[in-house]
């Protein structure tokens, strides 16, 4: 039993796709061959979009749609979008990424999670949010010619890369777009964007963005105080 446990494990261990080695096998055959293609890269927030960014210009002409309409309340939608379009500004690597954001609309997002709201964060709930933003991405990518799409979201240790990536290649076979696979907190992308945010002064939000991740935050915050 233990022998075929120990199988198990090995056989599912050499099925788990490296997305970050498969980012690098795409990006090394790019500079081989010469080609830059474009990129729409949905972006969630500047301390998160900051290493991504700083990383796919180098290979790809970005354009960055900043589609959220899990934030909320709206001054931290507004917040967070001014905090992007300054980091495109400043940072040298960002220089030439256009910025397209999308009208607020709260109304998308909880009409979607309904009947999920009790869910723990990173469950159920938080996979229809990836799925809906990434639609949004794949749709814009197709209708205006993108070669490739992909989100920043798997820089954070608290999201799951694997789902993201499922997620992005289903609606790249839907849309036609093709979706680039990544795990952007590899390679030490989350230390490399906590240190962009430090020199950049960005505004780094204590919680995901919608409210329940925020009251899960604020019942954390109680709990240490008892």
């Amino acid at each position: 039993m233990q022998a075929a446990g120990y199988c198990a494990k090995m056989i599912h261990m050499a099925n788990v796709r490296n997305y970050a080695k498969e980012l690098d096998k795409i990006m090394d055959a790019l500079h081989r061959e010469n080609k830059r293609p474009t990129l729409l890269l949905h972006a969630c927030c500047a301390p998160c979009s900051s290493a991504v960014l700083e990383r796919l210009t180098a290979a790809f002409d970005v354009t960055v749609l900043f589609y959220n309409p899990n934030i909320a309340p709206e001054a931290e939608y507004e917040k967070r979008a001014a905090e992007l379009a300054r980091l495109i500004r400043e940072m040298p690597a960002a220089q030439g990424v256009q910025m397209v954001c999308a009208p607020y609309d709260a109304k998308e997002f909880l009409d979607a999670v309904r009947g999920l709201e009790q869910v723990p964060e990173g469950g159920e709930r938080c996979f229809v949010c990836y799925r809906l933003r990434l639609e949004a991405a794949a749709r814009y990518a197709k209708a205006n010619g993108f070669d490739y799409f992909t989100t920043p979201l798997s820089i954070s240790p608290l999201k799951n890369a694997a789902k993201l990536n499922e997620i992005g290649e289903a609606f790249a076979a839907q849309y036609g777009v093709a979706h680039l696979p990544a795990d952007f907190k590899k390679k030490e992308g989350y230390k490399r964007s906590i240190e962009l945010s430090r020199v950049y002064g960005l505004y780094r939000q204590d919680f995901c963005g919608c409210v329940f991740s925020k009251r899960e935050r604020m019942k954390k915050e109680d709990g240490s105080h008892t």
